[in-house]
């Protein structure tokens, strides 16, 4: 991912456009700071429609089915003074 600074994406801004489309994101910083990524339209909605909810990520979970066996200890009661 390519860095530019703030006044040089401002300056050669279809450079920049270009190289988002046809190579990789690009990063702006202003002030030294990373501050903005620009991905392309596509990437974009691929990232946005890749959204699922909990319920989804628990049902397509490689581990649906597993049994697990959890043993609970069965210590004595400690004393707690209050």
């Amino acid at each position: 991912m390519k860095t530019w600074q703030m006044q040089e994406a401002k300056a050669k801004f279809s450079e920049l456009i270009k190289n988002v489309v046809n190579k990789e994101p690009q990063l702006i910083s202003v002030r030294g700071k990373p501050t903005v990524v620009v991905i392309s339209f596509d990437k974009y909605k691929n990232l946005m429609s890749n959204k699922i909810s909990f319920i989804e990520l628990m049902r397509n979970s490689p581990l649906v089915g597993v049994e697990l066996d959890i043993d609970r200890k069965i210590d004595k009661e400690r004393e707690i003074n209050l």
